[in-house]
């Protein structure tokens, strides 16, 4: 409507002064409703096309948007493992702090578990304690067996030495008997020094093997305890959130609640402009939004960062092609926005929504000598136009809580 009556001010009225006043013509009669076409079409051609060329070079370098809003985060609320609820410690809309618990789980299982791996550590810890007594037996059985091999082997040695002098002395049974001794005493012998090495192997590996085990076990047990009371992990509100004791929480199937942190969003709004305004949209842009939650109120952003990608054009691998007919939304370009004065957020909530407009700016240019001349003329009058959206944004911002209070 603005740039309508702009373009009329400069086409139509100039030309009905003039046939008005200089060719003396009356409204009603020489000009009527049946020639006014013929009489005006001069200016009413030039109206028309001047009044969209306004309006296409207002909206492509000072695009507006409706579809601005404070995106932010949640983090929902799981257990590492499924089970049943034992104890709660949060209500339904309550604030919590990082590190302060949500609920737990039971853990009866978990704990009995881990009362029998240390049970069975202290088990294993008494058999060490018993292998050392085995170990020192078996090694003094080592040493008896061999003392008696080495006192039957002398017997034999010295009977031996009688039967080469005489050997009517020495009977042949005498010697065999004395060489059947040394091969016992020998075999006792051998007996012993395995009983040794097995009494070692099991004070040096096995049992200690089996000690590493069960304190595998204790750790896996205590760490299942551990996880069975859900913490916090920032600040924020706990919401949605109506777990009793007695309820199955299952990380897959049956989520906790939602955790809202105090820190989305983070002042930054996302915006979504047509993808015309791709060229156009720059960081550090000027952009004013006017939000239903604080009604009445201009807020100052600047595009903070511009998004490279248009989400509309994403797919993720499936088992059919795709077809690009398919898709019937063009999608938009996302604009992340700052604010310039982030006192002015303080009333609004994150998720509401806003419209905004953004204004082109070629000042910095312009003072760099960059764009010079007519280009520069030009340059400030086009940036110049973004003060009709700057209008329509403001009348956005009064008629807003008339048209949603008294009109919806």
């Amino acid at each position: 409507m603005l740039e309508l009556v702009f373009s009329a001010l400069i086409t139509i009225v100039p030309d009905y002064l003039y046939r008005r006043y200089k060719q003396g013509k009356r409204w009603g009669h020489e000009i009527t409703l049946f020639n006014v076409w013929y009489e005006l079409r001069w200016g009413l051609t030039a109206c028309a096309i001047l009044a969209v060329t306004l309006i296409t070079v207002i909206f492509y370098f000072h695009p507006s948007t409706r579809n601005v809003s404070a995106a932010f985060r949640t983090i929902t609320i799981l257990s590492d493992r499924a089970g049943r609820v034992a104890e709660v410690y949060v209500a339904n809309n309550g604030h919590v702090n990082a590190g302060e618990a949500i609920f737990r789980l039971d853990t009866t299982r978990q704990e009995a578990a881990a009362e029998t791996a240390q049970r069975r550590i202290e088990e294993i810890e008494a058999a060490l304690g018993l292998t050392a007594t085995e170990v020192a037996s078996a090694t003094a059985r080592v040493e008896a067996t061999e003392a008696d091999l080495a006192q039957v082997a002398s017997d034999l040695e010295r009977r031996l030495e009688l039967a080469e002098r005489n050997n009517t002395v020495v009977s042949e049974q005498e010697l065999e008997r004395l060489q059947t001794a040394v091969s016992g005493a020998e075999s006792q012998r051998a007996a012993a020094i395995a009983s040794l090495d097995g009494a070692k192997l099991r004070q040096t590996t096995l049992l200690p093997a089996q000690l590493e085990t069960a304190r595998a076990v204790l750790s896996e047990s205590e760490n299942e305890i551990s996880k069975s009371t859900v913490f916090a992990e920032v600040d924020g509100t706990v919401t949605q959130f109506l777990l009793k004791p007695g309820d199955i929480v299952n990380p897959i199937l049956r989520p906790a609640g939602i955790l809202v942190p105090e820190v989305t969003g983070q002042g930054r709004f996302i915006a979504a402009f047509g993808q015309i305004s791709a060229s156009v949209l720059k960081p550090g842009m000027l952009v004013e939004i006017t939000c239903a939650s604080k009604p009445l109120t201009i807020v100052p952003m600047v595009v903070d960062d511009v998004q490279g990608a248009i989400a509309a054009g994403q797919f993720r691998p499936g088992d059919a092609l795709l077809d690009q007919q398919d898709r019937a939304r063009p999608g938009t370009v996302t604009a992340f926005l700052a604010p310039i004065f982030p006192e002015h957020l303080d009333s609004i909530p994150p998720g509401s929504a806003c419209v905004g407009v953004a204004y082109t700016s070629r000042a910095k240019e312009i003072d760099a000598g960059e764009i010079t001349g007519l280009p520069a003329f030009i340059a400030r009058i086009v940036d110049g136009m973004g003060i009709a959206n700057a209008i329509v944004l403001r009348a956005q911002a009064i008629l807003l809580p008339v048209k949603t209070l008294v009109f919806n």
